[in-house]
């Protein structure tokens, strides 16, 4: 039997021009890699107990009745680059549901063939790419970070064609929306003011109420912009992609491609094997995002007639998110060394920590995690030279005393185990085998990122000079 799903969509009554209608391609073996039932749960979603018709569900096989699938369309920048065409290429959005909080969710399948918008691709994902956006997304989730989730992992079994022959799949993602920067870009490129206010009032409705003014749609996006990257920054995450058409309106992460967690600090991190000039490099983000509100802000626009006075607004807007993004990384880097109000005179201990850091390459993760047991000596010990930690320690532990319990804030912000990129190698490699235990080992051990059972100690390890995976790619 089909799970029933309550879909209620709004996005497919909008007019020509927003998508195109598209069927998914036909799996000839489909397969049940992984499914979310708690998630399923909150979506309202009765899926049973057949396995067999969820692989066939979320396959695009079966389709559960009131799906009406179509692919968005929309535009971007990527890596610098205005391309005024891109939309789903390879995802379908199957509809929405409103989830058990009265919040409006989208479900959409990622590789499930061919649209209107391939562009000469085959529209198919690849097993590993599938598990890991499945992986990383839950991941993010319970690190409390903003994220699109992943509801269901299908093998097809049919080969994708890349450099070599895999193993084919299919992801069914759920999100808030999938409107993007890009999104507003594609009617600003076509200077379509018609549809472009249609979009500003849908995503108004949908995301920020409050907004009665397209200014005030852009300052609620650049909030929650600001407080994204500030929270990627201070779990060591690269997004590795950070174009416009995956830099989402919502606040909410997307794209899980070459992204990765890093081991050793360094701010210049790149891992993503695309990003080949540092674009998208771990300090770099804090920069890229108000550039990427730049082209949403220019988009916008389009519907102002005084677009003298309103590019002023506009730039002033843009101009102030450096400060927002500084603002919400100084709160939650002091949250991480046990400040519960960092302040502008906490910023030198910070950055001398992550000076250090940097110099010794110590582990980002580790090292915050020692350091919330109060033990410096086990966080000295992460270091080649443990002297200088341990004469900042000093002064660390003279703040503190102004602190009320900062172990137990420390404790909930600073995560004993992340994705770390040769743990999900290893399990995508063994999926890709048809061994699944090591991707649900994975799986059930970032469920709890702050909360790390003894026997599972290993997962919080950096890799071993062997094991160190230097370089992440897209997937697609």
């Amino acid at each position: 039997m089909k799970p029933s799903i309550p879909f209620d969509n709004s996005y497919a009554a909008l007019p020509d021009g927003f998508f195109a209608r598209s069927k998914p391609r036909a799996a000839t073996a489909p397969r049940l890699l992984a499914f979310n039932a708690p998630l399923a749960s909150e979506l309202g979603i009765d899926a049973g107990s057949d396995e067999a018709a969820l692989a066939q569900a979320f396959a695009g096989n079966a389709l559960p009745e009131g799906a009406d699938p179509l692919a968005q369309a929309y535009a971007g920048h990527q890596f610098g680059g205005f391309s005024p065409q891109l939309g789903d290429g390879r995802a379908l959005l199957i509809g929405e549901v409103v989830d058990r909080q009265g919040k409006r969710r989208d479900l959409q399948l990622k590789g499930s063939g061919r649209t209107p918008f391939s562009r000469g691709g085959d529209g198919l994902a690849a097993i590993g790419p599938v598990l890991r956006e499945y992986l990383m997304s839950e991941a993010m989730f319970a690190l409390g970070v903003p994220t699109t989730r992943s509801l269901a992992a299908v093998a097809t079994g049919d080969e994708v064609f890349r450099e070599t022959p895999l193993p084919g799949a299919v992801l069914t993602r759920v999100a808030s929306s999938h409107l993007r920067v890009g999104t507003f870009e594609f009617f600003a490129a076509r200077r379509d003011a018609s549809r472009m206010r249609q979009l500003l009032e849908f995503a108004i409705a949908r995301h920020f109420p409050h907004a009665s003014t397209p200014l005030e749609f852009l300052q609620a996006v650049i909030a929650a912009q600001a407080e994204l990257v500030a929270h990627w920054m201070s779990i060591g995450f690269i997004h590795g992609v950070m174009n416009t058409d995956n830099t989402t309106i919502s606040g909410e992460t997307i794209d899980y491609g070459p992204c990765a967690f890093m081991d050793n600090f360094h701010p210049a991190t790149v891992y993503s094997s695309i990003d080949r000039q540092g674009r998208y490099a771990y300090d770099n983000q804090r920069h890229v995002l108000p550039w990427n509100m730049a082209q949403l802000a220019s988009s916008l626009l389009l519907l102002e007639d005084n677009t003298d006075s309103s590019l002023q607004a506009y730039t002033q807007a843009v101009h102030d998110m450096p400060g927002q993004i500084d603002a919400a990384w100084l709160r939650r880097f002091g949250a991480k060394l046990g400040i519960s109000a960092a302040t502008e005179d906490d910023r030198p201990l910070i950055e001398a920590l992550l000076a250090l850091m940097a110099n010794q390459g110590a582990d980002f993760t580790n090292t915050f995690r020692a350091l919330s047991s109060g033990d410096v000596r086990a966080a000295a010990a992460l270091f080649s030279d443990p002297a200088p930690l341990q004469d900042w320690a000093e002064g660390w532990q003279s703040r503190l005393a102004a602190e009320y319990a900062p172990c137990d804030l420390m404790r909930s912000v600073n995560p004993a185990v992340i994705a770390r990129n040769h743990r999900v190698d290893q399990a995508l490699v063994a999926a890709m085998n048809d061994n699944l235990q090591p991707f649900q080992d994975l799986h059930r051990v970032l469920a709890t990122p702050f909360d790390l059972a003894e026997t599972d100690a290993d997962y919080a390890q950096p890799p071993r000079p062997e094991e160190e995976i230097t370089a992440t790619f897209c997937g697609t």
